[in-house]
């Protein structure tokens, strides 16, 4: 995919396509990564925010309910 590459202020800008903010788990705030390496630019979620967009997709839905893990075990009150 080629996309155009922008003036924004004194940067320069790329936009990422719905789709794949989408497929990536990435909006407005995400944090990301980006290197060179040999003249090649990569961008990439920071890892942080995989565990963000995972709890962001949890709701009543599939929401387990509690665990029990038996008796309890030592001095524990519950």
């Amino acid at each position: 995919m080629t996309v155009p590459l922008r003036k924004w202020g004194n940067s320069l800008a790329i936009r990422i396509p719905k789709d794949i903010a989408e497929t990536l788990s990435v909006g407005s705030d995400s944090l990301m990564e980006l290197n060179v390496t040999d003249g090649v630019m990569t961008l990439k979620p920071k890892n942080a925010s995989k565990l963000e967009s995972l709890v962001s997709q949890i709701n009543s839905k599939n929401l387990h309910s509690e665990i029990p893990s038996g008796e309890s075990v030592g001095n524990e009150e519950w």
